[in-house]
């Protein structure tokens, strides 16, 4: 009996050791999946953030490809991404953001600082439309096709580099050109 119980340690940590070892045989685990892609967007519920008109739901079927971001003022990686979503609206692709748990003055004057990238935007405060996207972090941006289906979540500062890796390919093995 004894013998028995000094094998269960080995036993629970080979058992452990498996289960990681086959739940990062994705093809990138850098990527995190999101089971909303193929289907139409999730319910969109946002209150108005300083003036802005919130988005809805039928602004995500407009007919062009729609960036729908995560962000908030106190989210260093946001202030990173910025470059890119500023990019992104002056080549005239509709950018929707949602201030996520955010104070609204804060999130007003971080976008008087570093400019307001959004075509319409609205805020988030208790986190609702956030859980039914799927958002457990930011920045997170969902590309959403002109038909209003996910087509791609990116989680983490929406980039350059993932914008020709992985934006860019998603948009093209659906037809669809991009600026």
């Amino acid at each position: 009996m004894r013998n028995l119980l000094v094998g269960v340690p080995f036993l629970l940590f080979g058992t452990f050791a498996a289960f990681a070892f086959f739940g990062m045989q994705r093809e990138d685990p850098d990527i995190l999946p999101s089971i909303n892609i193929g289907k139409y967007a999730p319910k969109v519920q946002l209150q108005p953030l300083l003036g802005s008109i919130p988005f809805s739901q039928s602004d995500l079927k407009n007919g062009s490809v729609t960036f729908v971001n995560f962000w908030a003022s106190w989210c260093g990686p946001c202030r990173a991404e910025h470059p890119t979503l500023m990019s992104l609206s002056e080549q005239g692709v509709n950018v929707f953001g949602v201030n996520y748990k955010d104070n609204p003055t804060k999130a007003n004057l971080f976008l008087q600082e570093l400019g307001d990238p959004f075509t319409m935007s609205g805020a988030d405060p208790d986190a609702s439309m956030g859980l039914d996207w799927g958002v457990y972090g930011l920045p997170e941006t969902f590309v959403i096709g002109p038909d209003g289906k996910v087509l791609l979540r990116v989680a983490g500062p929406l980039t350059q580099r993932n914008m020709k890796t992985r934006v860019l390919p998603a948009l093209k093995a659906v037809g669809i050109s991009f600026p």
